[in-house]
Order: C-alpha cells, then sequence, then structure tokens
C-alpha cells in the first residue's frame, strides 16, 4: 500500500506497475503482475465518491489504484458539501439516484457510527412561505411514500413556530422530514480512503490525468508518468465528461454550479433547531439554513451555472441574495458574526438522475452527475459500480472484511480531546490547545500530520482538525499551524 504525492508513479517505467507485495503480504489476484503491470481497477477522482468506490474494490484480492489530480483527497466538490445525511424522500422516484441514495443512507449511517464520523439527526422543515409552496406540500409528501419514506408529514403554522421560534414572519406550514440528519463531509471521505489504503490500495496524488489510450491494458498518461490498467471507473466530479470524452463517449456534460455559502459564528447556534429547507423547484432545494457538526450555522447555497469549472469565488451578488434570503427564513441570523464566506461547484449534468454508465466491453464505469446526495449515497454508488465492473468482467470472489477505522471526532455534540481528562493524562498533548477557536490541541494536529492520508496543505489540515477554521480564520493560530505543519514535512 503506498500513498504517493510527488515523483513518478511507482514503476512507472515501460512496464508501470511495481509487483509489490499487498498489505497481506500476498501477490495480486493473478499470482504474478501480468506482462504490462497494470492495475487491475483504478480509480480516477478521489472525492468522498471515489474514495468509497476505491474501499469497496479493496475488499477485493486485486490491485487497486486512486488517483486525483489534486494533493488530497476530497478536495474538489467533496469538501463544499452542504453537509446532510438525506433520506432520499425527494429524489425521483424509481430514479437510480432514488435507490442509491435510500440504500447509502441506511449504509453510511451504519459506517459513520462504527467508524465515529459525528452525525446529528435533527430532521428537516420544508417551510412553505405563501400559498403556492402551502399546495405543493402534500405533492411533496406523496413523494416521499413514492420514494419508500413514510415517516413525512405535514405541520401547520402554528406547530412550525413552536418548533422554529425565530422563523420570520408569514410561515404558513411545513413539511417536517424527522430523519434528515447533519454529518462531517471531510471526515467520511478521509475514513474512506484511509480505509482503502491500509487495506492495500494505491493513492496517487498530484496525478493529474492528461489522456487515456484504451486497450488491455489501458494506459493513462498522467502528470506523473504512465499508469496502467485493465479496469476503469471514472469518478472525476467536474470533469467526469472530459476522461468520459477521453474514452470516446459522451454520455453527459457537466456545468459547474457554483454554490456560496456562508458560515455563522457558534453563538448563531442556538437559533435554529432543525434543518430548513425551501421547497425545491427544478434547480434543486434551493437556500436553506443548517446548523452544522461542528458548532455553527450555514446559510445556502445559490446555484449559479457557469463555464469555469475553477471559478470558486464569492461574489457580492451571491453573498447579497444568500443575506436577502436568510433575512426571510431566520432575521435573527443575519445579526450574528460571520465565520466564514466560501464556494463550492456542482456538477450538473441537466439530468434527473445520476449518470452513471457501464461501458463492458471496454472495462470502463463512469460515474457522472452526482449531486449533493452523493455523500449519502456513497457506499451505494460504491456496491453498484463494483457490480458493473464485475459485468465487464472482474473478478469479483474472495471479498474479505476490511479492518476497522476509528476516525477523530470533529463533532461539538460529542467528546473532544480538550475536554477528556484520560486522554490528557494519558498525553498532555491532548491537553495543549494551539487553535482557541475551534479549540484544536497538538495532539490532534500531531495525529493528523502522521496519518494514514496526511493532508497535502494546512487546508487540508483544518478538515482534518478544524485548526484555523474558528471565528478568527487562522489569524491567531495560523504561524503556529504552520510551524507544526511544516515541521511534519521535514
Amino acid at each position: 500500500m503506498t500513498v504517493t504525492t510527488s515523483g513518478p508513479l511507482p514503476g512507472g517505467d515501460e512496464h508501470g506497475g511495481h509487483g509489490e507485495r499487498d498489505a497481506c503480504g500476498e501477490r495480486d489476484a493473478h499470482g504474478e503482475r501480468d506482462a504490462h503491470g497494470a492495475y487491475d481497477v483504478t480509480v480516477i477522482g478521489a472525492g468522498v465518491v471515489g474514495s468509497a468506490i476505491a474501499r469497496e474494490l479493496a475488499r477485493l484480492p486485486l490491485r487497486i489504484a486512486l488517483v486525483d489530480a489534486s494533493d488530497d483527497v476530497g478536495n474538489g466538490t467533496s469538501k463544499a458539501n452542504t453537509a446532510i445525511l438525506h433520506t432520499g424522500f425527494d429524489a425521483v422516484p424509481g430514479s437510480l439516484e432514488s435507490r442509491l441514495v435510500r440504500e447509502g443512507q441506511r449504509l453510511l449511517a451504519s459506517y459513520a457510527a462504527d467508524t465515529g464520523i459525528p452525525v446529528e439527526p435533527l430532521g428537516a422543515l420544508l417551510v412553505a412561505w405563501n400559498e403556492e409552496q402551502l399546495a405543493a406540500l402534500p405533492g411533496l409528501a406523496g413523494k416521499a411514500v413514492r420514494n419508500g419514506y413514510r415517516a413525512a408529514r405535514i405541520l401547520p403554522a402554528e406547530e412550525v413556530r413552536a418548533r422554529e421560534p425565530e422563523l420570520g414572519p408569514g410561515v404558513l406550514g411545513a413539511l417536517h422530514v424527522p430523519d434528515e440528519s447533519i454529518i462531517c463531509p471531510w471526515t467520511t471521505t478521509l475514513a474512506y480512503a484511509t480505509q482503502a489504503v491500509r487495506a492495500g490500495v494505491d493513492l496517487h496524488l498530484n496525478c493529474p490525468v492528461r489522456s487515456v489510450t484504451s486497450g488491455d491494458p489501458h494506459t493513462l498518461a498522467t502528470g506523473r508518468g504512465p499508469l496502467r490498467t485493465r479496469h476503469l471507473v471514472n469518478a472525476a466530479g467536474l470533469y467526469a465528461d472530459e476522461i468520459d470524452r477521453l474514452l470516446g463517449h459522451a454520455d453527459f456534460t457537466v456545468t459547474p454550479r457554483r454554490g456560496q455559502l456562508i458560515v455563522f459564528d457558534e453563538l448563531a447556534r442556538g437559533l435554529v433547531r432543525h434543518i430548513l429547507l425551501p421547497v425545491p423547484d427544478a434547480r434543486g432545494k434551493g437556500v436553506l439554513v443548517t446548523p452544522t457538526v461542528y458548532g455553527n450555522v450555514m446559510l445556502g447555497p445559490t446555484a449559479e451555472d457557469l463555464d469555469d469549472k475553477t471559478a470558486t469565488g464569492s461574489t457580492a451578488e451571491g453573498l447579497a441574495l444568500l443575506r436577502e434570503k436568510g433575512r426571510r427564513i431566520l432575521p435573527a441570523l443575519l445579526e450574528e458574526e460571520v465565520t466564514a464566506v466560501y464556494a463550492g461547484l456542482r456538477a450538473a449534468t441537466g439530468q434527473e438522475d445520476y449518470a452513471i454508465r457501464a461501458h463492458p466491453a471496454q472495462r470502463y464505469v463512469s460515474v457522472g452527475g452526482i449531486r449533493s446526495t452523493g455523500l449519502t449515497a456513497s457506499l451505494a454508488i460504491a456496491a453498484h459500480v463494483v457490480e458493473l465492473l464485475a459485468d465487464g468482467g472482474l473478478p469479483v470472489s474472495g471479498a474479505r472484511e476490511l479492518e476497522p477505522v476509528r476516525m477523530p471526532n470533529l463533532g461539538e455534540a460529542f467528546p473532544r480531546p480538550y475536554r477528556d481528562a484520560a486522554m490528557i493524562a494519558a498525553d498532555p498533548e491532548y491537553g495543549r490547545i494551539v487553535c482557541h477557536c475551534e479549540r484544536v490541541t497538538r495532539g490532534e494536529i500531531r495525529d493528523a500530520l502522521a496519518g494514514t492520508v496526511p493532508p497535502g496543505s494546512t487546508d487540508g489540515l483544518r478538515r482534518r482538525t478544524r485548526a484555523r477554521a474558528g471565528r478568527c480564520q487562522g489569524f491567531h493560530c495560523g504561524a503556529a499551524v504552520r510551524a507544526l505543519f511544516e515541521e511534519a514535512r521535514r
């Protein structure tokens, strides 16, 4: 098992591969490497979906690679997810997304409990502010039933107001979805990648795929040399359509849809008790107000279709729109301090379903059009993709259970090291706070830097520990955090 972040790929000469033994000390499924030194499967894209697929493949006695152009896992669309563990109540009934979200919610809820990923089951309210939206609630409740979710019910205005006293004026009713939850998207992706690497998957970061020569094996020209693979999975997110075209297909076109968000200080947390959703339209769920597992409150996202797949900057117009929407939903929120603003890009395709396509004769599966529900559906998507690979001839016998992992807790509703007297007694580094806004200790930073998948930047360290994510945004602790990061890289 390897995590490589620079230099040529291991064995990236004319033979490719490296022929090392896997974590169990055994040769790959073929006994010895084939003449080309090819991987059995390569997954392009180490976001939450690609990492989940690599983790699922790690259960098989095969040589697996996970490659990404970035310096870290989950560094694209996945890091700016709205962090909701969905029930799938409002998916298109009968769609692949509906099935995979429903299955994925169950799988991820169980996985999170076993792995230590923070989840808080708050429930959601789809709030109706006008007669048209109120009239739409019965249809949404019926849609939930068709999606296999039967717990949703319509609440009158007085009950909505009792549940959420700080809502703005004019509430007419709401659809209550009690099983919607909030989750940590950063820890989820990292858990998948960690488990995959520990099970023998080779993770190649800073490794952009520039061209693909289709064959047996496929040859990927990357920024760090050639990589050969018999089967290929394209989970490249915003760039999945471009990879698809390298394989000779045009199954979908990705339009980057920017979502800008405002994060409010932890002092705003008492203003809201549920995930507050608008009644959705054709462009999605619209602007929401939701608590996060980190203890603050998030407002957003916008939905702006762009041409630039790198345009992750916030705009004055976008933030003004969010403040206008937020003032209608939760007026008191706008009086609270803003901790951060950021923007993410979603891979919109103009289709109402996931664009997961198999090309068995080519031993290729594309995983496109995965919206924000992809976090929830990730484990179910992974199982589905492995089934499609099997249809293309991938041997899937001999699956094993993976060694469990336990992730550091980033959630405020669960014990944090700085408050754990036993942890501090055993290791005083857990009592030495570096980031006072988020109460992150030297022990946590040390552990993240020494992790199976270490951060490639201080932003990656922030996603693993919350250091520099608080109200001062690293003004006070930034130099100390940078020094610890640089020291670990020497």
